[in-house]
């Protein structure tokens, strides 16, 4: 991709009332003026009108013909989305317009954007940093109201702030390190003090190290928090999966061993995305299909966060029993709840969790999965097990897959000068580590990012318009 090409994209999507369609590059508004008129007699040009003002008019075709009646909106550089000058068509929304004027742009000088370009130039441009970009991205891919408030954490820039704070405590420790390595040749001086250094780099380790530890609480708002629903066959777990979601989604039937395989499906609870799992009934069988659903089965359980357990409240003493022995390891560690089904059939029933499960990692719910008796609270129950709605929005928690691999190589490396420091480590070897630890979240950011092919890798998940 050149940088020097004028770009053009249709930004919105189709089926509005209105679409616009945006321009970027050093001859935006020239190329601009080349298709469009304005409206009236005498109307000044878009070269000569000033930024930040909308002119009505029409776009045309070489001949003459007229497109569209549109509003052109002008942007100069550097105050644009981009850092260029740039210029937003509203057009209708018609996708055969957007269309014509796009063809129209093109032959007048502009190019087709790549995807994610206009926010690449506007990182090039250093309109924002590289994780502000990526933002960007999060914030048009979120689907629930946690997604979008972490997103629109980081596209403000506290994750860029958390790690200027630490690039300048690296950068004191960096600094104080090289002072003595400039005065080596007597060794009797010590610029930084041994003990301010060990604390500060202990400081700087630790919160490293929560930073990847929010990565894991990070990865399930971003795509959905999974719960496994498991239980013997015929307990009621299809019925439950689409009790939640609101639609058929599984097939219910009284024949035992009906679902074969892993069924998804996404929910948005009260501002939190739930990915739920039906999973193959736990049994003993010979069927060879069925055994590989089974498998799969604890597959889903390993990779869950919440587990319902579901269990008949018809037989459900002895099918308890039998569900904790065949999944109990399986689920060590797991956020469990233990869900009581068809209390529609036995009135008046009271389960209660056996001595093998503890109380502190165990919830228990009785439930109509048919009748929908109290579905709403194990939605408040999965809610309250979640620990989302318990963030702030200050909370700084890691999303990207790519921040968390450089936070684990900046960690590493200032694992070692901690290291290094205890032992006795020369100046110039600390100092070496300290400044890879530098390099490292520099990567978040951008600082140390300069090939196209790392850049292109980066925004090419983008969305074309963006």
């Amino acid at each position: 991709m050149n940088s020097q090409d004028t770009i053009c994209a249709i930004a919105t999507a189709t089926g509005g009332a209105i679409g616009i369609i945006r321009v970027s590059g050093p001859d935006a508004i020239a190329i601009t003026e080349r298709i469009f008129t304005p409206a009236g007699n005498g109307t000044r040009s878009l070269s000569v009108r000033k930024p930040n003002t909308v002119c009505f008019g029409y776009i045309k075709r070489e001949n003459g013909e007229v497109i569209d009646e549109v509003l052109v909106t002008i942007f100069r550089a550097p105050h644009s989305y981009t850092g260029e000058d740039s210029v937003e068509i509203s057009c209708h929304g018609s996708s055969y317009i957007l269309q014509q004027v796009m063809q129209t742009l093109i032959g007048a000088g502009c190019r087709n954007a790549a995807p994610g370009e206009y926010t690449q130039r506007a990182f090039l441009n250093g309109k924002m940093d590289l994780c502000r970009a990526e933002a960007v991205a999060d914030l048009i891919a979120s689907t629930s109201e946690a997604a979008h408030r972490l997103a629109m954490n980081q596209m403000r820039g506290a994750f860029s702030r958390e790690l200027s704070i630490l690039r300048e405590r690296l950068l004191h420790l960096t600094s104080l390190l090289e002072l003595e390595l400039d005065f080596s040749d007597h060794e009797e001086l010590e610029f930084a003090d041994r003990k301010e250094l060990t604390d500060i780099s202990s400081q700087i380790e630790r919160f490293i190290a929560r930073l990847i530890d929010s990565f894991n609480l990070g990865n399930v708002i971003k795509n959905g928090i999974p719960v496994a629903i498991i239980g013997e066959t015929n307990a009621g777990k299809s019925t439950l999966l689409n009790a939640l979601v609101g639609d058929e989604r599984a097939i219910v039937s009284d024949i035992h061993g009906t679902t074969r395989d892993v069924i998804e499906d996404t929910v948005n609870i009260d501002g939190v995305t739930f990915r739920f799992i039906d999973t193959a009934g736990i049994r003993d069988t010979s069927d060879v299909i069925e055994n590989l659903g089974i498998e799969r089965t604890y597959d889903k359980i390993r990779r869950a966060e919440i587990v319902l357990l579901m269990v008949d409240a018809t037989e459900y003493a002895s099918s308890l029993r039998s569900l904790i022995d065949k999944v109990h390891t399986a689920c060590e560690n797991k956020k469990l709840i233990v869900v009581c089904n068809k209390i529609d059939l036995c009135p008046g029933f009271k389960p209660t969790l056996p001595i093998a499960l503890p109380p502190s990692s165990t919830s228990l719910i009785s439930i109509s999965a048919k009748t929908g008796t109290n579905i709403d609270t194990l939605k408040n129950l999965l809610i309250s097990l979640s620990g989302i709605t318990i963030l702030s929005d200050n909370d700084v928690i890691v999303t990207n897959i790519r921040h968390l691999e450089a936070l684990t190589n900046a960690q590493t490396a200032i694992h070692r000068v901690c290291e290094g420091i205890s032992t006795g480590l020369s100046s110039d070897l600390i100092s070496q580590d300290l400044r890879l630890c530098l390099f490292h979240l520099s990567e978040i950011t951008g600082g140390e990012i300069t090939t196209d092919e790392v850049l292109g890798n980066i925004f090419k998940n983008f969305c074309v318009g963006k």
